[in-house]
């Protein structure tokens, strides 16, 4: 006994010495916790995780399969809410066994998706901890999902994007992990991953790219499919956009340098492996006609503006309803079919009427809302949307882009005063530009010398020397931002201001695309992201209704709305008789408008607008089997097809019907940046002396442009044309006495020698200006049926 009361004694004594040594240390230290009490912390937490973990680990029970096995149709319906489009069937999926898989595609799985496949336990947590850790820093959004995780979301659980159904899917993941051998897991997940196309699991997916059945699928095949799972729709490079088809490719070499690393295919055959070119895309059942198209342009919008992904979208179950107006669409196709496709003899002209296209988009500059697209002529025939495709030049419809630059760029022209609508240029052909980054010299329509011009007269009549220079004294990293802000892709090709060509509409981007920037000016320079979906709605089968977030559609201010209306101004005088958009007039309603006509005359487009509609309409032919771009030479008989003939006949014809039976509304314009019309070019032919080799300024400040009655200047001594006065449109009538351009001749050759027609006797009317508005009777080598646009056959625009 007095031993054990003499070693309590002696740990009292001991407890009491500690106590007051703590007390004598400063009060922050006596706030820190022992380390004793640490570790007893850290050691009841510890277990606390692990009884934690065990007890969900038990509690989570592995599902039956989730209803994406069964999944419905989606509806499409027009903007009225009651019209079908289409319905889109059921899922096209068909389960395969391990066996009937080919071990390369296998192999190429694990390394695009989980190169940790063969060892984790069905969860990575360094992949995990890394993928927040690159998030985190800015490296970007990235998963840390491993093969085992993906096939239980995609099998057990729902795409939504939980702290809870993430919990439970590491949960479930370890246990099916645990229950089931890696053969099964990789085959549950090729069985139900989505791979674009409307393709659910690799055998669906083999035929839907490759046509074959997944037994036969070759190493670079298995590694392209391998590759589409990260971005199915996006990586499909037979309808990518440039910038998608490049990282689709940087994709699949990815895989199989993964193959090379893990030890499954040797260096010798990785360097022999090219890339597999899949086939064209099947149209699927009940997307005829124009369904498929109007499809394709719903769903595009609805994954790229986030609302819903690709796979859950596919899965099925939804009820669509669109912006598209039917009278609208219907009257699209029929202006097609009535201005180009009644002219095409494919049997007389089968090396030039066959395999021409179009594309074409109708967007509200109010609101964004896309009412209309044409995407080719039937969607179980030509299952390519051409509204959406970002690979053909848009020509001289981009010189809109470099006026609204001048305008906005506070540069000068060379003389100091800043650029306005009525500043002189040189509109000499083949003028060498000057300070660009490379060497230029574009020549101008039929190599017609205009002489010292005006930026609007250059616009009417489309003078390619004048907006090459302009652009470039308007700064083209400018230039290209203010197309950006309008709404041009800032990805797609020909928008690097590194190149001077890029003035002359060198970009690619799609009709829906040109059409939503031309609505922004149509707007005053506020622009929408066109969209084309308006609702979104699914009934589950409990019950309950899944209705996404759409998006605000707010604008953003491209351009402060005096040099947009200066641009809108300026383009209401191509719709007119002297015009390269004459053909325009017949619409009958004030309307504005550029034309565009490309390099080797591969393409021909009209982007133009009334105050309550922008439409856009491209022509170009494409060989089926390469899709390698022909030349539209020869497409109906004509010698070369501009922007101001059929691409401007079907946009007058769609939107005559288009507006048929609305009020007539007339532009409400506030220029102020110099719009007053001043006088041609000079009388000797050549531009006014300068500082500036380009241009000379025009001082003025009126914001109208209405034309004062005179008579008619005469050709100047050199035979240059001769800048008159805007010809008689639906919104600006001709005054009395105000002379028009004569009928164009007949039978004028595609590319006469430069004009040097020196008359003997002022005529009573100038002599046209190389482009006029009489459409020509058409022999079999006459020019089209409209005036031309301003580039010449061969010329880059």
């Amino acid at each position: 006994m007095t031993l054990r009361a003499d070693h309590s004694t002696r740990r009292s004594a001991r407890r009491a010495a500690r106590r007051e040594a703590r007390r004598a240390k400063p009060l922050w230290r006596r706030l820190l916790p022992t380390w004793r009490v640490t570790l007893g912390a850290l050691t009841a937490t510890l277990l606390l995780a692990v009884g934690s973990f065990a007890v969900l680990y038990l509690i989570v029970p592995v599902p039956d399969a989730n209803a994406h096995a069964v999944a419905q149709n989606n509806i499409y319906l027009y903007a009225d809410g009651t019209t079908e489009i289409a319905r889109t069937g059921a899922v096209n999926r068909t389960d395969v066994t391990i066996d009937q898989i080919p071990l390369d595609t296998r192999h190429a799985v694990v390394s695009a998706e989980d190169r940790t496949f063969y060892r984790n336990g069905g969860i990575d947590l360094k992949g995990m901890v890394r993928a927040g850790w690159n998030t985190l820093t800015g490296r970007g959004t990235q998963g840390g999902s491993t093969i085992t995780q993906q096939y239980v979301k995609n099998y057990y659980l729902t795409q939504d994007q939980t702290i809870e159904r993430k919990g439970r899917e590491l949960f479930i993941a370890l246990k099916v992990d645990q229950q089931r051998s890696k053969d099964q897991i990789l085959t549950g997940y090729l069985n139900s991953s989505y791979f674009g196309r409307g393709a659910y699991g690799i055998q669906s997916a083999a035929h839907a790219y490759y046509g074959t059945d997944v037994s036969r699928l070759t190493l670079p095949q298995g590694a392209y499919l391998a590759a589409l799972l990260q971005a199915p729709s996006a990586y499909d490079v037979k309808t990518a956009t440039p910038a998608n088809r490049e990282k689709a490719v940087a994709r699949w070499n990815y895989t199989l340098d993964g193959m090379v690393q893990l030890g499954f295919l040797s260096p010798a055959d990785r360097a022999a492996t090219t890339f597999p070119d899949p086939i064209d895309p099947q149209p699927a059942t009940g997307l005829k006609g124009q369904s498929g198209y109007l499809v394709g342009v719903a769903d595009d919008y609805l994954v790229s503006a986030g609302i819903i992904d690709a796979a859950t979208l596919k899965s099925g179950g939804w009820r669509i309803t669109t912006t598209f107006d039917k009278p609208r669409q219907d009257a699209f196709v029929q202006a097609v079919q009535q201005e180009l496709t009644a002219e095409l003899d494919p049997v007389a002209r089968p090396a030039t009427d066959t395999d021409v296209r179009v594309a074409g988009a109708s967007v509200e500059p109010a609101t964004g809302r896309v009412v209309a697209v044409y995407g080719g002529p039937d969607y179980a025939k030509q299952p390519y949307n051409d509204v959406l495709r970002q690979d053909n030049q848009i020509g001289s419809t981009f010189k809109a882009f470099d006026l609204a630059a001048g305008l906005t760029s506070g540069r000068s022209s060379g003389d100091g005063r800043p650029i306005t609508t009525e500043t002189r240029y040189d509109g000499t052909s083949e003028r060498p530009v000057t300070g660009g980054p490379t060497p230029y010299a574009p020549p101008n329509e039929d190599g017609i010398d205009y002489g010292s011009i005006t930026l609007r007269y250059a616009m009417v009549k489309s003078v390619n020397s004048v907006y090459a220079q302009e652009g470039v004294d308007a700064g083209l990293a400018h230039v290209r931002d203010t197309a950006v802000r309008l709404g041009i892709p800032d990805n797609v090709p020909g928008m690097d201001p590194a190149n001077t060509s890029m003035t002359l509409g060198t970009a690619t981007p799609s009709a829906l695309n040109l059409a939503g920037a031309y609505a922004g000016l149509a707007n005053h320079g506020q622009t929408y992201a066109p969209w084309s979906v308006g609702k979104l709605e699914r009934v589950n089968s409990g019950g309950a209704i899944d209705v996404p977030k759409m998006p605000e559609h707010v604008p953003t201010s491209a351009l402060d709305r005096g040099a947009a209306d200066a641009v809108t101004d300026v383009l209401r005088d191509v719709v007119s008789t002297r015009g390269t958009g004459a053909a325009a007039l017949d619409l009958g309603r004030p309307a504005a408008g550029k034309t565009g006509t490309t390099d080797s005359n591969l393409s021909a487009w009209f982007a133009g607008f009334t105050p309550e509609l922008a439409t856009t309409v491209g022509l170009f032919r494409e060989n089926p089997k390469t899709h390698a771009k022909e030349p539209l030479s020869g497409t109906a008989g004509y010698e070369r097809i501009n922007g101001g003939a059929f691409p401007t006949r079907i946009w007058t014809a769609y939107m005559a019907d288009a507006l048929d039976g609305t009020d007539v509304q007339r532009f409400d314009l506030q220029t102020g940046r110099g719009t007053t019309q001043t006088g041609g070019p000079t009388g000797s032919g050549s531009p006014s002396p300068s500082p500036s080799p380009s241009a000379t300024a025009t001082a003025t400040t009126a914001p109208t442009h209405t034309p004062t009655p005179s008579a008619p200047a005469p050709p100047s001594p050199s035979g240059r044309p001769t800048e008159t006065a805007p010809a008689p449109s639906p919104e600006a009538p001709a005054p009395t006495g105000t002379p028009e351009q004569p009928p164009a001749p007949t039978n004028r050759p595609t590319a006469p020698p430069r004009p040097t027609h020196t008359p003997t006797a002022p005529p009573s009317t100038p002599p046209p200006a190389g482009d006029t508005s009489t459409p020509p009777t058409r022999p079999a080598t006459a020019q089209p049926p409209a005036p031309a646009d301003g580039h010449p056959a061969g010329q880059a625009p």
